[in-house]
């Protein structure tokens, strides 16, 4: 049995993992999901990881394909009752069924379970398919340093700056809070070096992905196993598959191409990442950038529409890490 483990983020990482799920139907692998947990937060007493549940709530069959995140069938009385008392945040609304998940969640953290076991718990509900690991047990959010209308600097959480401002604010750079004292969690580290191929999803290379493996023990990770690390790329034809990679790209300084991700990335070969790289063939053009980079490269559709052109993509990356060596 083949063991498949992918880092993920968002709807776009759930979309890639459904795909990856049909495959594995077929031909029996076992599919791991290490997601990010960037993206977290505190917000009304509640502990709320949006990456997790997005791809939590879409493995059940239960996310709202309208909007792309959140739970279909949503009413959203408790939201609206909390911004008449003053509290929360009322441009993130949660749906009332959603609530009840960052209930029973923060309730199972405070018995003192780890958030891999609160996962795990929580997936009970939803028989996802797979295995699906939060990136640490720790808490390291990400959050913005933007540029006030006054021009003084502040840091503010990373859904503030995307679901509020949209990104349209002066962005300096991306700070992960308590990273310097996190770790990655052990089932995630173990998931990555037993695995017997890695998968990057085409999730946002910076706040979804970049947050994952900025975790102590996960570049490491990636770097020592023995599994071929291939990745997707998340920008087609200089644009992001969705989402706001674009932007985020702008504010590390990297161009918005197929290639130049590929090259953030870099190659395992020299102290990079990747031991390969999918682009879609309107970026054909670029492979050769990535050849001379040292990461061996194929093109092949990325536009996920349906689950099976997801699973058609992670089957020519399986292909792609059929054809390359591990270290």
């Amino acid at each position: 049995m083949k063991r498949i483990t992918i880092l993920a983020g968002g709807v776009g990482g759930a979309r890639f993992v459904r795909g990856a799920r049909t495959l594995a139907q077929a031909t029996g692998a076992e599919i791991t999901v290490v997601a990010n947990t960037g993206d977290d937060l505190w917000l009304t007493g509640l502990r709320v990881c949006p990456d997790l549940d997005s791809i939590m709530y879409s493995l059940g069959g239960a996310n709202d394909t309208e909007r792309g995140w959140g739970r279909a069938g949503e009413s959203e009385r408790v939201s609206a009752e909390l911004t008449a008392y003053g509290v929360g945040w009322p441009w993130f609304t949660l749906g009332d069924l959603d609530l009840g998940t960052h209930i029973a969640r923060t309730a199972l953290l405070r018995e003192g379970l780890t958030l891999t076991e609160v996962t795990q718990r929580l997936c009970l509900r939803w028989n996802p398919g797979v295995r699906l690991l939060p990136a640490t047990n720790d808490e390291v959010e990400t959050h913005v340093e933007i540029v006030d209308g006054s021009g003084r600097t502040q840091l503010i959480h990373f859904e503030e700056w995307w679901v509020r401002h949209r990104g349209n604010v002066p962005t300096r750079r991306f700070v992960h809070r308590g990273l310097e004292s996190s770790s990655a969690a052990p089932e995630a580290v173990e998931a990555i070096l037993s695995a017997d191929v890695v998968l990057l999803a085409p999730s946002n290379p910076v706040v979804s992905v970049g947050t994952i493996i900025a975790l102590p023990g996960v570049a490491a990770a990636l770097r020592t196993t023995a599994a071929p690390v291939i990745a997707v790329s998340p920008i087609i034809g200089g644009s992001p598959v969705r989402g706001m990679a674009d932007i985020c790209l702008g504010v590390i300084g990297v161009d918005v191409s197929a290639a130049a991700v590929g090259q953030h990335y870099g190659a395992r070969t020299q102290g990079g990442l990747l031991d390969g790289w999918l682009v879609d063939p309107v970026d054909a053009g670029e492979l050769p950038l990535l050849e001379r980079a040292g990461i061996p490269a194929r093109s092949l559709p990325l536009w996920m529409n349906t689950d099976e052109d997801s699973a058609a993509i992670v089957a020519g990356a399986l292909q792609l890490a059929g054809e390359v060596r591990g270290p």
